[in-house]
């Protein structure tokens, strides 16, 4: 999972992506709306997380331009709590807001509910054949025994699992893993699919020769 965040505040915006780092995201963090909106056109993310008192660009028309570019989910932070200003952003194609001062575990549930949204299903427990994924204590079951996974193992394994079935390409898992400033190994994924798979079974994820990985919904 890789978060776009969009804060200026140094503090808030540290605090924000330790959090979600802890959580398993990588996160690029930007303090100017036109970086974020370069960023959004040549990289590949699962959210963006955006505030909308930015200082070189109105947060709306922002929220506007990353709105034309993607249909990402975007989650709002803002201390603007007049009521025509939510409607407005939910209005301009933000997915939920959180006003500020927020607490950082609700931050981290809403993006959650934003996310299974945006993938069409509404249970924090994702189930695929003897594979089940409780997001929201990071708890991974293989035929009902919890397997322990590092931080990008599991990063890894819940992208293929909210894809499942389809295959994704190893440029693609990178470019969720690893945000900018990461030094990658040229064989990165290909050595947490390997983990993966021992700790599970070879079976569940399969390997589209030249082309991919994908996760076996039925594995059982």
């Amino acid at each position: 999972m890789r978060a776009l965040l969009i804060e200026d505040d140094p503090l808030l915006g540290d605090g924000i992506k330790t959090a979600l780092e802890r959580e398993g995201y990588t996160v690029d963090w930007f303090m100017l709306g036109r970086e974020a909106i370069r960023a959004i056109g040549s990289e590949t993310f699962s959210v963006i997380i955006l505030d909308l008192g930015l200082p070189d660009m109105d947060g709306m028309r922002v929220l506007q331009l990353l709105r034309q570019q993607s249909t990402l989910p975007i989650l709002i932070l803002t201390a603007r709590d007049a009521m025509e200003d939510r409607i407005g952003g939910l209005d301009a194609g933000a997915d939920d807001y959180v006003l500020k001062p927020f607490n950082l575990q609700e931050l981290l549930a809403r993006l959650r509910v934003v996310m299974r949204r945006a993938e069409g299903r509404a249970s924090q427990i994702l189930t695929l054949g003897a594979l089940s994924i409780d997001e929201a204590r990071h708890v991974v079951s293989w035929r009902g025994k919890d397997v322990k996974l590092g931080r990008r193992e599991y990063a890894l394994l819940l992208e293929l699992a909210r894809h499942p079935d389809r295959v994704l390409s190893r440029p693609r898992l990178e470019s969720l893993l690893y945000g900018w400033g990461d030094e990658i190994e040229s064989n990165a994924v290909e050595v947490h699919i390997h983990h993966l798979r021992k700790k599970l079974e070879k079976h569940v994820i399969i390997n589209v020769r030249g082309i991919g990985y994908r996760l076996d919904s039925q594995a059982r």
